[in-house]
């Protein structure tokens, strides 16, 4: 019967599966209002000036990089055969690896839906005919532990077991959603069977090591129907933080906080610990908040996104300051040039924050999404597609570079597979609405009120805040549009006012529908406009753009005494390949004004922010120094270090007597 009902899901779209789970799901308490749903990146077709190309460049160069480092350059391919030919070979690399792989796979599905490429699609086939091959007969599957021995199988919870089983499901979802093809499914949900028959209520216990599995059990979920895995998902947040009450111990850790198993995940209400496996975990949480209604998930989300964004977090959108543990140290320790950063930490904020925004209705997860997404996350992929960030710091001496590849390789394949699904986080649904959450070129059509609307979004966003969003309905009809009107065009620099813009002055928005005035309301930062719609209603919206100074709270001492710059989603650096090899050394004095430029960095075309500055140099003697004016260049935070090792800074000493030089 269970077969038969996940057979009957299967081949149906995402936004019929997804009723029909919050249909099906009142035994646990759905919530009496159903929640938008994300509009699927399948049906979002992008035409973006400022993501397109980079969407193109992740599925040839990116993912070829990815393929190249994952089957030649390492072992990650060669374990999978070396499980099928069963002769005693040892695990070559790192017990994580496999997760690698299967982001990849996630990544190159992501792709094939948006750029199909029968070459690339030839070559996923054979990965995944070469990973079901090593499948145990009881589902089971892991190189590590079938090459080094099956008997320590499930024996130490530190070991990524259950890590990489989640990044198999999401794998296994992403292509078949992407090609219908469902032979990684079924060896995914063979997996989830194995865990399923040895943990939960009444079997044994279990925490994840690495959180990642609770969230792809809901992806599971959803793509069958079968609420087993939901159940095994909310059971898995449920096992956190009983450590002495049940006995368990980590191996490789003292400090449960690292894997926020400190206390259950209900009474949680400061981040700690590692920055992924923490956006993993609560994402995990607010999906199964959203099937589930629990609202101890919830509230404690809420609670520790506040910790995050009001004393955790960068102003790039950037979390985990520390190398030590990947991840979090004490309130306001935020230091710039040893800023940790990690780049899987960014793309993790965009995955929660998204969740966060459809649990709650609320902008502001947006706003942070989208500061994660434009700086932080995109920093960590170079503009030629094949060079990396791991960490992302805010100041660099020019030691700092872009690498092809890692030992620990978890960013590469994770900023691919963003950028990649990219359409997933544009529009959102109910039966009666549509929100407007980003703002990129692309088109759509939408399921409302049993009819369909299209619209077409043409911006030049990130570079100008000028958006038209032209609407088909398949006939008049009355829905609501909500449109995100951003924080900082809001005056806010950051929820929580961590950061905060120096000035005051707030430039109002326009909203026109059809050359006129656009009558709506404001509703938890959006603008919501309910009326009868017709085809060819044409909405334009109009963000201003002035170049804003941010300062920071006096806490976060790293920042006292300085400015950075940020136009509109844009956090803006300075980088010495623009400015005769310094960065170190330039003032940003309070009258400053700005002037716009465009320049290309390595083909990428890019708004430059220019202004009159003095610079600090040392005499001719040594002994003292000068100053003298000279015209700064800044660039967008995610394009620095991509013409060779260089010298950059984000936050600029608003005095002479605030400058430090490291070198």
């Amino acid at each position: 019967m269970e077969t038969l009902r996940q057979s009957a899901l299967i081949g149906r779209s995402p936004i019929a599966i997804f009723l029909a789970a919050v249909a099906a799901f009142s035994a646990f308490g759905a919530f009496a209002q159903p929640h938008p749903e994300p509009v699927n990146f399948s049906h979002v077709h992008i035409t973006d000036s400022f993501w397109r190309p980079k969407m193109d460049k992740v599925s040839t160069v990116t993912l070829d990089a990815c393929i190249y480092q994952t089957e030649v350059k390492t072992a990650r391919i060669r374990n999978f055969e070396k499980v099928d030919r069963k002769k005693g070979e040892k695990h070559e690399g790192i017990f994580y690896d496999d997760s690698d792989v299967f982001k990849a796979l996630e990544a190159i599905a992501y792709s094939l839906k948006t750029h199909p490429n029968a070459g690339m699609e030839a070559k996923a086939d054979g990965w995944i005919d070469k990973i079901v091959a090593a499948q145990q007969p009881d589902g089971y599957l892991n190189t590590y532990f079938t090459l080094q021995g099956l008997d320590k199988r499930w024996t130490d919870m530190s070991m990524h077991e259950d890590y990489n089983g989640g990044h198999l499901i999401e794998a296994a979802v992403a292509y078949y959603d992407a090609t219908g093809k469902r032979k990684l499914l079924d060896a995914a949900i063979r997996w989830a069977d194995h865990f399923d028959s040895l943990f939960g209520p009444g079997k044994r216990d279990w925490v994840t090591g690495h959180q990642e599995l609770e969230l792809a059990l809901v992806k599971l979920y959803r793509t069958t129907n079968n609420e087993k895995y939901l159940k095994l998902a909310h059971w898995l947040l449920d096992e956190r933080g009983h450590r002495l009450a049940k006995g368990y111990t980590w191996t490789d850790w003292k400090d449960t906080a690292y894997a926020q198993d400190l206390v259950p995940v209900k009474d949680q209400k400061k981040i700690t610990g590692h920055a992924v496996r923490a956006m993993y975990m609560y994402t995990g949480a607010a999906d199964v908040a959203t099937y589930t209604g629990d609202a101890g998930y919830l509230d404690a989300m809420k609670t520790v996104w506040m910790d995050v964004v009001t004393r955790n977090m960068y102003i790039t959108g950037g979390i985990g300051s520390s190398g030590h543990n990947e991840g979090f140290s004490t309130d306001y320790d935020l230091p710039n040039e040893q800023a940790y950063c990690e780049t899987c930490a960014s793309v993790g904020m965009v995955f929660w924050n998204q969740r966060m925004n459809l649990l709650t209705g609320e902008s502001k997860y947006i706003d942070v999404l989208e500061k994660s997404l434009y700086n932080g996350a995109l920093d960590g992929l170079s503009l030629s597609g094949d060079r990396f960030f791991y960490g992302n710091p805010l100041a660099s001496t020019g030691k700092n570079s872009r690498r092809e590849w890692f030992g620990t390789a978890c960013c590469p394949a994770n900023i691919a597979r963003l950028v990649a699904s990219l359409g997933n986080y544009i529009y959102a649904r109910s039966s009666s609405d549509i929100w407007v959450n980003l703002f990129i070129g692309s088109s759509v059509t939408v399921p409302v009120k049993g009819n369909t609307v299209s619209l077409e979004m043409k911006t030049n966003y990130p570079w100008d805040g000028n958006v038209t969003l032209t609407a088909t309905p398949s006939r008049k009809m009355r829905y609501a549009l909500h449109l995100r009107i951003p924080g900082w065009a809001s005056g806010l620099a950051s929820p929580g006012a961590l950061y905060q813009f120096t000035d005051d002055a707030v430039p109002p928005f326009t909203l026109l529908i059809n050359g006129r005035p656009a009558p709506y309301r404001l509703d938890k930062g959006y603008a919501v406009i309910d009326r009868d719609w017709k085809k060819g209603d044409k909405v334009e919206l109009e963000l201003p753009m002035p170049v804003r100074r941010v300062s920071a709270i006096q806490p976060v001492k790293a920042d006292q005494g300085r400015v950075a710059l940020q136009r509109g989603p844009l956090i803006y650096c300075i980088e010495g390949a623009d400015n005769e090899g310094q960065a170190w050394n330039i003032v940003l004095p309070d009258h400053a004004s700005f002037s716009l430029s465009h320049i290309n960095i390595l083909n990428e075309p890019v708004t430059t922010l220019q202004a009159q500055l003095p610079v600090v140099e040392a005499s001719a003697d040594g002994y003292n120094v000068k100053t003298e004016s000279r015209l700064v260049t800044a660039i967008p935070y995610y394009t620095w270090c991509n013409r060779g090792s260089d010298a950059m800074q984000v936050w600029l000493p608003r005095k002479i007597t605030d400058i430090k030089i490291n070198y």
